[in-house]
């Protein structure tokens, strides 16, 4: 499964494109993220992502969890999503 992560920098619409453009080809993401600030890009890319991908008759559902990650030989907690797509019922 391929992996986006983001950081508190990361810009919403590019993240957005890049969760687009992998659930298009796998129909399948995770994506991680570390701390309040980055949580909250993820969640706005998410959403953006939607919109790009409901035009294309595709819903994207996300299922978030907590996981363990390792940075510079620190443990710490993140917050991954998995996202995924199913068709849009009508």
């Amino acid at each position: 499964m391929e992996l986006i992560k983001v950081s508190a920098r990361s810009v919403p619409k590019l993240v957005a494109g890049a969760i687009a453009a992998v659930v298009r080809e796998k129909k399948i993401v995770e994506i991680q993220a570390v701390g309040a600030g980055a949580i909250n890009q993820a969640v706005k890319s998410i959403a953006i992502a939607r919109i790009y991908t409901s035009e294309e008759g595709l819903n994207l559902i996300c299922k978030p969890a907590f996981t363990n990650v390792d940075i510079d030989g620190t443990e710490k907690t993140a917050i991954q999503f998995i996202t995924e797509v199913l068709p849009i019922a009508n």
